[in-house]
């Protein structure tokens, strides 16, 4: 007899616990199944019309009719992308609110920032990188350097300054392995983005500045000033004639800005499966390829299309800022 008519038999009780796993189970497998149900929302986390903007501005209206629902763009700036980042990390992990994520937020940002409201290496799930663009050092006309080997002994014997996009950014910790690399003692002259940077390298109050490649490509081209080399692991169709730091003599020197996609972190492995595999065939579309190829970025390889490769990316882009920020001497603020 069944003392407690409120609760079901000792026999019944233990099968349904035993079940429960199945039933949750079946569950996140038809909540994957009509996944996606409603529109999803792609958090930029800066202001419009950068990079980061306009790659996901494109990954949102080629993967929309892919997945079958509209995809909004949420810009969310401000702390270098960590205010967005935290937005999303904090978000459910349903695959509803994803990042349109780049160094500064998850691998600049925990070297710099004393204080983030979230791990980068734990609280996100990779989707895909979608692509990067590499660094470069770019010259004034003026300066007697033609190559970054050149530059390095110039900075040896006098004073040879060096831009960057400011304290901590990605491109001053390109610098600091350079210098670290090479034995050249170039100075860092931080500034805050390129309005400023541009004008002082052109009227040669810096010798160099440390940048991405789609920046510096119009104004090499126009001969305004020069790219002495690129940090890719290869030329540049687009500027055939700019070696790569490798071919200049520094080993295995590669740096870049990337873009990729993220969600929170425990998002059903079959919404991340259904993420990923959109993302792929929208990056296998020529038109996207192309789009982006003209904002200077290299589309990413299968392998870091996929959400190992992006995470295995993702860890060894951290490590490398890491000792970057160690060698410039940077302390969190």
């Amino acid at each position: 007899m069944n003392r407690y008519p409120h609760r079901p038999p000792r026999r019944k009780f233990l099968q349904l616990a035993a079940s429960a796993p199945l039933f949750a189970s079946q569950a996140r497998i038809a909540v994957a199944a009509g996944y996606p149900q409603r529109p999803l929302t792609f958090v930029v986390p800066f202001g419009p019309g950068g990079n980061v903007d306009s790659v996901g501005r494109l990954m949102a209206a080629a993967m929309g009719p892919v997945l079958g629902q509209t995809i909004v763009v949420e810009n969310r700036a401000g702390a270098g992308g960590s205010v967005g980042a935290a937005q999303v990390a904090q978000a459910a992990p349903d695959g509803y609110v994803l990042m349109v994520g780049s160094n500064g937020p998850l691998t600049v940002n925990p070297f710099v920032q004393a204080k983030l409201a979230y791990d980068p290496l734990k609280d996100f799930a990779p989707i895909a990188l979608v692509g990067s663009v590499p660094h470069v050092l770019l010259a004034n006309n003026d300066l007697p350097a033609k190559t970054v080997q050149e530059a390095a002994e110039l900075s040896k014997k006098r004073f040879v300054g060096c831009a960057s996009s400011g304290i901590g950014s990605a491109t001053h910790l390109t610098l600091a392995r350079f210098n670290a690399q090479t034995g050249a003692r170039i100075e860092h002259v931080p500034f805050r983005g390129g309005n400023t940077l541009v004008p002082a390298l052109i009227g040669g109050d810096v010798q160099l500045a440390s940048m991405e490649f789609s920046t510096a490509l119009p104004l090499h081209q126009s001969g305004r000033a020069r790219i002495l080399a690129v940090a890719g692991e290869r030329r540049s169709p687009l500027a055939p004639d700019v070696p790569t730091f490798i071919e200049s003599g520094v080993p295995g020197f590669t740096a870049q800005s990337y873009v990729g996609l993220l969600a929170p972190a425990r998002v059903p492995a079959d919404v991340l499966n259904k993420l990923e595999e959109a993302a792929n065939a929208a990056l296998d579309a020529r038109e996207l390829a192309d789009k982006l190829r003209s904002l200077g970025l290299e589309v990413a390889p299968k392998e870091h299309r996929r959400s190992a490769g992006f995470a295995a990316f993702l860890q060894a882009e951290y490590e490398r800022s890491g000792q970057a920020a160690r060698i410039a001497g940077i302390q969190p603020e």
